[in-house]
C-alpha cells in the first residue's frame, strides 16, 4: 500500500482536526516539573520507564486526556492502547486505500503531538483484523507513530501468522503473558523460535502470580534479547494486584537489573490494583513513577 499524506481528499479535514489537537496540548500543563514549558523526562539511570496506557482507564480516554495524564507523571514514554488511537486518527471508519491514508496522516499528527510533548510512543496496542490486509495496515501504523513493537496477547496460532508481517516491517511483535502461559523457562519458549521480530511484552507481576513466586529475573536474564518491554506490576503469589511494595514481585531487583546490564528494554508501569478511596490513577501512576526512580537512583 502506497502512502500519500497529500493526497488532496483528506489534507483539509486532517490538517484542521490535527491543529486543534496540537493547540489544545500546547497548553498542557507540567505539573511538578519545576520549569512551565520543560518536556518530561523518565529514563532513570539509563533505564526508559514508561506507562501503559491502561493505567489511565475511565480517567483518559482520548488521545489529548490520555497525553496530559503521562506530562502530568512526568513520564517522558508510552505504551499507547488502542483506544486514544482509534479515536484521534478514525480507525475503523473505512478501509479503502484512501480512507487509510487519510487515517495513517492522523496517527502522523498524533505522534508528533506526543513527540512535541516529550512523549515517545514506543508501542502500541490495536486489536488486530481478521485479514491479511488489517495486520499490514497495523503494522503501518506502528510505523507512523514511531514504534519499535506491537503488543498483543500470547496466543500460539497468532504467532506463526504475525511473524512475516513483524520481519517484512521491521516492528518487532511482543506477546504478553498471563498467569497461565507464562515464558518457558527451562527450555528456550517455542514462541522465540518462530522469528527475528517476535518477542515477549513480559509481564513480571503475571508471572510471579502465574508460577507461585518464581523471580521473574531468570526469564530476563534468559531471554532479554527478546524483550522489548516489561509490564511492571505488583501481586502477591496467591495472585492479588496490590500497591507497589505489598506483594512478592522484586520490581526493584528487575529495574536495577536492566540498570545494571544496560539492556534496552522499556519498563512500562501497569496499574492494575483498585484505585484507593479519594485517589486517581493519575496519581497512583506517579506513586509509581517515585517508586521507579528511587529504585534506580
Amino acid at each position: 500500500m502506497t502512502r500519500d499524506f497529500n493526497d488532496h481528499r483528506t489534507t483539509r479535514r486532517t490538517f484542521l482536526g490535527g491543529a486543534a489537537a496540537l493547540a489544545g496540548v500546547a497548553a498542557l500543563p507540567r505539573r511538578g516539573l519545576g520549569v512551565e514549558d520543560a518536556r518530561p523526562n523518565s529514563v532513570f539511570g539509563g533505564v526508559r520507564v514508561g506507562c501503559i496506557t491502561y493505567s489511565y482507564r475511565g480517567e483518559a480516554e482520548s488521545a489529548q486526556d490520555t497525553l496530559k495524564a503521562l506530562i502530568d507523571d512526568g513520564l517522558s514514554e508510552t505504551e499507547l492502547m488502542g483506544g486514544p488511537i482509534q479515536s484521534f486518527a478514525g480507525l475503523g471508519r473505512g478501509h479503502s486505500d484512501a480512507d487509510r491514508q487519510a487515517q495513517l496522516a492522523r496517527c502522523a499528527e498524533l505522534r508528533k503531538m506526543f513527540n512535541d510533548a516529550g512523549v515517545n510512543i514506543h508501542i502500541h496496542k490495536l486489536a488486530f483484523g481478521r485479514d491479511d490486509a488489517d495486520i499490514d495496515f497495523h503494522f503501518e501504523v506502528a510505523k507512523v507513530l514511531g514504534c519499535k513493537a506491537i503488543t498483543t496477547e500470547r496466543n500460539e496460532p497468532m504467532v506463526k501468522r504475525l511473524a512475516p508481517f513483524a520481519e517484512k516491517h521491521k516492528v518487532w511483535v511482543a506477546f504478553h503473558n498471563h498467569t497461565d502461559n507464562t515464558p518457558t523457562i527451562e527450555d528456550i519458549d517455542p514462541l522465540m523460535q518462530v522469528g527475528d521480530y517476535v518477542g515477549f511484552n513480559f509481564d513480571i507481576g503475571h508471572y510471579v502470580a502465574g508460577t507461585k513466586g518464581k523471580s521473574p529475573v531468570p526469564v530476563i536474564e534468559k531471554y532479554h534479547e527478546k524483550i522489548v518491554s516489561l509490564h511492571l506490576k505488583d501481586r502477591t503469589v496467591a495472585g492479588g494486584n496490590v500497591p507497589w511494595g505489598q506483594g512478592q514481585t522484586p520490581i526493584k531487583e528487575v529495574l536495577q537489573l536492566l540498570k545494571k546490564e544496560k539492556w534496552p528494554i522499556y519498563a512500562d508501569i501497569e496499574v492494575e490494583y483498585p484505585i484507593p478511596e479519594g485517589s486517581s490513577a493519575v496519581k497512583e501512576v506517579a506513586k509509581c513513577v517515585a517508586y521507579c526512580k528511587e529504585a534506580l537512583a
